[in-house]
């Protein structure tokens, strides 16, 4: 039930072009119309001087990101991460001290740019979008509630390496008690990466470690869990399927699968649009194959922990790492290629 703990040292180490009409409206012709001859010719000398005296983009100060470009872009402010495709908000990793846990908001549909996770939502609106958290472990609650009552806290989140198809979030986590004491630690490493221009994933692995004897309860409140928007969800004309192609509620709650997603047509944009996303399921994790739990208004999760019989122990040091990967699509699950791509993300 144990896996070896990774070295550390492998983890830490537009829009659209504007229309030619304003294009053509450049500076120059918009300044040449209102001054006169020599008005303009001063204006241009102050310009070109003004823009030799500016430094070069080519190397952007710490905090700031140099000139749009095509592909990923990281961005971090503190404890939180942007991660832009194409100049385009794609995700933001937040992890300030004060919240419950570290989550991911938003989640940017492909097409629309529209997140495809809610960050609050009724019913239950402690579900955070995207995150990784549990209840009952040694009698506290690591996933609702106030910090009182147990608190998955970032010792700070960076970007590791970067490309301009792929981007490193890394992240060292602390369970605190209510009292302070450190009951759990995690490592974390999300691989954002673009597959397409309609299909977006996000790669994680967490290593998960008890600092002293861990015992977990059963319950439902437990890993990795997404709280869809509500346009993709069932209750709100969205639909729920497994890899297995059952739909809804009743039919995928309890069932072992490979993964589960929720897609529907964005109503914001007149429902002309499907867009989806789909959790998927490592069969190298421990409770592999993983029961779900699922709802029809919106919540998908791997959630072993609220179908075992007996409590679940971690001896103190050792660890378990999860892995599960998140598809941010557009189209239809199989249009869009699920089964392909959860055989790629398995098989590599």
């Amino acid at each position: 039930m144990t896996n070896k703990r990774p070295e550390t040292s492998r983890w830490f180490q537009t829009g659209p072009s504007a229309p030619a009409e304003l294009a053509a409206a450049t500076p120059s012709r918009r300044l040449a119309r209102s001054l006169s001859r020599r008005q303009f010719l001063q204006a241009v000398l102050a310009s070109s001087l003004a823009s030799a005296a500016r430094p070069s983009r080519a190397a952007p100060a710490a905090g700031q990101v140099g000139s749009p470009s095509a592909g990923l872009q990281p961005y971090q402010d503190r404890p939180q991460i942007w991660v832009r495709w194409n100049n385009r908000i794609l995700l933001c990793y937040r992890a300030h001290p004060t919240q419950k846990f570290p989550y991911v908001y938003p989640l940017a549909g492909p097409i629309t740019g529209l997140s495809l996770a809610t960050e609050t939502g009724l019913p239950w609106p402690h579900h955070r979008s995207l995150f990784f958290g549990c209840d009952r472990v040694n009698g506290g609650d690591y996933w609702a509630g106030d910090l009182s009552r147990g608190h998955i806290r970032s010792t700070g989140p960076r970007v590791g390496a970067a490309t301009k198809d792929r981007v490193e979030i890394l992240d060292a986590c602390e369970w605190r008690q209510p009292q302070g004491t450190v009951v759990m630690k995690d490592q974390r490493r999300v691989v954002v990466k673009v597959e397409s221009d309609r299909v977006h994933c996000l790669d994680w692995e967490i290593v998960w470690t008890a600092v002293g004897d861990v015992r977990i309860h059963k319950t439902n409140h437990s890993l990795f869990a997404v709280r869809v928007a509500p346009d993709l969800a069932p209750d709100g004309g969205g639909q729920l399927v497994n890899a297995e192609g059952l739909s809804g509620e009743k039919a995928t709650f309890g069932k072992p699968s490979a993964w589960c997603a929720c897609f529907g047509k964005r109503q914001r944009l007149g429902g002309s649009i499907i867009e989806g996303i789909a959790l998927m399921d490592h069969p190298s994790n421990p409770w592999a194959p993983c029961p779900w739990f699922t709802r029809d208004y919106g919540f998908i999760s791997p959630t072993p922990l609220n179908f075992i019989e007996r409590p679940w122990e971690l001896p103190a040091g050792k660890a378990v790492t999860l892995r599960y990967r998140v598809v941010l699509h557009a189209d239809q699950p199989q249009q869009a290629g699920l089964p392909q791509l959860y055989k790629a993300w398995t098989t590599s």
